[in-house]
């Protein structure tokens, strides 16, 4: 550089100060916008540029589960969400990813769980899964996650299609259907609670329809990465007392060449400020450390165990790389 150019570079810094650190720009792979993945990672974004110096993030539209582990494995994003049962399917090479094992990705967390919540009108009669025999039902959009565990816990209890009258609706046309009696229940598989219930419970009167435990039970020998929950008492218009149900827990990943301490800083973070996220979407209330250790499908990154373990959490062995 010549002396000129190297003085009015000085001059430069003297009238405006010195230039900001660059910040690194982490991408977080999340969903579709009308999703919970999307404003989820937003507020997980908005935390990491918060709090975690040198470090700012970005929520990123994709085609959810699927395509984020590969994005992960490839290393064209740092974060990713995806389903507990992809997750696994893509550490271990099965189903979907049989030709290409992604034994490179680490959980962070399990952040919430994609709870099934069987919704039907609340004198529709059906107060059992056994009663949806000969009903008009509502398995979720073709070959989405909604249908997968919806057919999964139907056969998992001696119930096919074969005995129902199903529908493969999404989940507003689900709600606009029980709404109009165009048909009898309902299935989602989504984090709660959701819009399309919430607006349904605001015209109708509802019932979520529980499991039994020996129904959970069956549906988990199926289905591993299926978890039991509860939803809340109050959690939708009319939901006097908890709902016995099954979960897909809803896990962080990362690849495992990130940096141990930012993978500790974002796991620090996640938990820590889980207030902040509350305040952004309802879904992250299920972001605790016990929900994340007891339904992590694959094994965590040592950044994010490291956490863990200071955080004093039990049975960690099974979660180690």
């Amino acid at each position: 550089m010549k002396l000129r150019n190297l003085l009015s570079a000085a001059a430069a810094l003297m009238m405006f100060g010195a230039p900001a650190f660059a910040q690194t720009q982490l991408s977080i792979a999340t969903g579709g916008t009308g999703g919970v993945y999307y404003p989820y990672g937003g507020g997980l974004a908005e935390l990491i540029g918060k709090y975690i110096d040198g470090y700012d993030a970005v929520a990123e539209v994709t085609g959810a589960s699927v395509e984020n582990m590969g994005l992960i494995a490839r290393g064209d994003s740092d974060l990713a969400i995806g389903l507990a049962d992809t997750v696994y399917a893509a550490y271990h090479g099965t189903g979907k990813f049989e030709d290409r094992k992604l034994d490179n990705i680490r959980a962070i967390a399990s952040i919430y769980p994609n709870a099934v919540q069987l919704v039907t009108l609340a004198d529709s009669g059906i107060t059992s899964l056994a009663d949806l025999k000969g009903k008009r039902v509502s398995v979720g959009a073709p070959g989405s996650g909604t249908e997968v565990s919806a057919k999964v816990l139907l056969e998992a209890n001696g119930i096919t299609y074969d005995d129902i009258e199903e529908q493969r609706l999404n989940f507003n046309e689900t709600a606009d259907a029980i709404r109009d009696g165009d048909i009898d229940a309902g299935f989602w598989s989504v984090g709660p609670p959701t819009s399309s219930i919430l607006n349904l419970a605001t015209t109708r009167d509802i019932k979520l329809v529980a499991l039994t435990e020996e129904e959970v039970a069956a549906a988990i020998d199926a289905e591993p990465t299926f978890a039991p929950y509860s939803l809340r008492k109050g959690i939708y218009e009319g939901v006097e007392a908890p709902v016995l149900t099954i979960s897909t827990p809803n896990v962080l990943v990362v690849n495992a060449d990130m940096d141990e301490e930012l993978a500790y800083q974002i796991t620090k973070t996640l938990f820590d400020k889980v207030d902040e996220l509350i305040a952004i979407h309802p879904a992250a209330n299920d972001t605790t450390v016990d929900f994340s250790v007891g339904s992590t499908p694959i094994v965590m990154h040592p950044g994010a165990i490291r956490y863990y373990e200071e955080a004093g959490a039990p049975f960690l062995d099974h979660l180690r790389p």
